[in-house]
């Protein structure tokens, strides 16, 4: 009796509530029942199609993700890179540009191909998401902005870069680049944001530039790929006979392996080439070992140029750096990214640290000698001793404010240790995005000189720690790391741990 007594009472109040339901509630409750995951994933399905019918339109033009949204939103094999603009940067009275989020490969690649799709989008009751209306102009007009200025500089102090503009373009050019009065360094922004925003947007532009050059940014090679934007191939030199001596050159790939896969190897340029071959070879290999056929390994040699003279060999994962704190004459290639057997590793520059997910390489561990994991959600297969493995579960800086400051100091010894002996590291989190960049830019600014080399910490002993040195050291760190998102809370803690070192060290 008394549960049927219950149970007409909360009928009559559930009836009571619906003879009063306001308008905004009766809303509410049908936006929720709409909003089903079946309905969410046909609508992104749905807007996928029309992605690929506009990317169809331009296929020259790389089809850029912006994190995170824009991954719903094409197929992982149609997208030639990621990128991260934030649409908080592009909010009225609070206009930003991130040196944390400097996307200098999304340039380079634009660069080279003439430009490129950014795919994002936006739920928050606007038809064109804050990112791509302000971030992205802003964005583009400072990279613009440093650049005019330095070539600007470069001409009037006749440096090599003149030089090394007329070498890329051709005779026809050369005129085009004999200054950079042509050069578009203004702002163009959606005709419906108001001449009012746009006005205040403008006026903050140099300021913007101003900290752009502070940060150690490799402008130089921004320069030289814009100079090379007017051509939608890459430069390359013919060699006659260029198919002889395979052994040379070729780095195991067979002419049957050539023509199966011709159109990925051409199209994805010089920058590209060395690791698509690794990775066609690799996958060819495993196929035929896996079917009893011998397969021994390709050994490809470390050496300082090819037979045919083409660009210097860095080998798979290693990237020829160039300091911290300058210019280098060379572009570092836009993806640095190892892969084995699907299992991406971010190496930074010469310094034998790596970064990564620990999703991505539980079981692609075999060149590292020695692992710090960062994630408290998992643990890595390994057998190694506890010298070369240490687990620090590191959480967020939302869930625990001071868990990677409390860290920082074990994980900087453990790494000091292990690069005396010459090992290389990886550095894992959850992500590979947020906590192990922040890891790795502890070590790199404690233990590594401005030069991008490893001192022990000698010249940490001897400059002052600022915001502007730790952010170059970020910069440095992202040029490789292209997926880093470190977050502000993470940055922070970083910092006060490396304030913390500085005030212990002896006078």
């Amino acid at each position: 009796m008394a549960a049927a007594a219950a149970a007409a009472a909360a009928a009559a109040e559930h009836a009571a509530e619906e003879g009063t339901l306001s308008i905004y509630k009766a809303a509410r409750r049908i936006k929720r029942r709409e909003s089903t995951l079946y309905n969410a994933l046909r609508s992104v399905a749905d807007d996928a199609a029309f992605v690929a019918e506009i990317a169809a339109l331009w296929p020259a033009l790389p089809l850029v993700a912006n994190l995170r949204c824009g991954l719903w939103y094409a197929q992982p094999r149609s997208l030639a890179a990621t990128c991260y603009f934030k649409s908080t940067d592009g909010h009225a009275g609070n206009w930003g540009f991130s040196t944390a989020r400097l996307n200098l490969h999304l340039a380079l690649l634009a660069g080279e191909r003439g430009g490129c799709i950014i795919v994002d989008s936006t739920r928050k009751g606007k038809r064109f998401p804050d990112s791509m209306a302000k971030t992205i102009p802003i964005w583009c007009c400072v990279l613009n902005r440093a650049i005019q200025r330095h070539r600007l500089q470069a001409i009037n102090q006749g440096s090599g870069l003149k030089s090394e503009m007329s070498a890329v373009a051709s005779n026809g050019d050369a005129e085009e680049y004999s200054g950079s009065s042509n050069w578009d360094s203004s702002v163009h922004l959606p005709v419906w944001v108001l001449e009012t925003e746009k006005n205040a947007i403008e006026g903050r532009i140099e300021e913007w530039t101003d900290l752009f050059e502070s940060c150690g940014a490799d402008i130089h090679s921004l320069a030289l790929v814009a100079t090379q934007r007017t051509s939608s191939e890459f430069s390359w030199r013919y060699i006659p006979g260029a198919g002889d001596d395979e052994e040379s050159w070729a780095r195991g790939l067979t002419p049957t392996l050539f023509w199966k896969h011709s159109y990925d190897l051409l199209d994805g340029g010089p920058d590209l080439c060395n690791q698509l071959v690794a990775d066609i070879v690799e996958k060819d290999r495993v196929y035929r070992a896996q079917r009893g056929e011998h397969s021994p390994q390709v050994i490809v040699k470390h050496a300082k140029c090819s037979s045919h003279g083409l660009e210097p060999y860095t080998g798979d994962h290693t990237i020829i750096t160039q300091p911290m704190n300058s210019n280098p004459s060379t572009i570092a290639p836009a993806n640095t990214q190892y892969s084995n057997g699907g299992h991406v590793v971010f190496w930074i520059g010469t310094s034998n640290l790596a970064v990564a997910s620990t999703m991505q390489v539980a079981d692609g561990l075999a060149d590292m000698d020695c692992i710090l994991n960062c994630d408290s959600t998992s643990r890595l297969p390994s057998s190694s001793s506890e010298d070369s493995y240490l687990e620090l579960p590191i959480v967020g800086s939302k869930d625990e404010r001071f868990s990677l400051l409390k860290n920082l100091p074990k994980a900087v010894s453990f790494a000091k240790k292990n690069l005396i002996a010459g090992r290389k590291m990886l550095l894992c989190c959850q992500n590979g995005e947020d906590i192990s960049i922040c890891v790795a830019l502890a070590i790199i600014t404690r233990l590594f000189s401005d030069t991008g080399c490893f001192d022990c910490g000698e010249s940490f002993m001897r400059r002052d720690i600022t915001k502007l040195e730790m952010r170059k050291r970020l910069v440095f760190i992202c040029k490789y790391a292209i997926n880093a998102r470190p977050s502000r809370g993470n940055l922070r803690q970083v910092y006060g741990f490396l304030c913390n070192e500085k005030e212990q060290l002896p006078c």
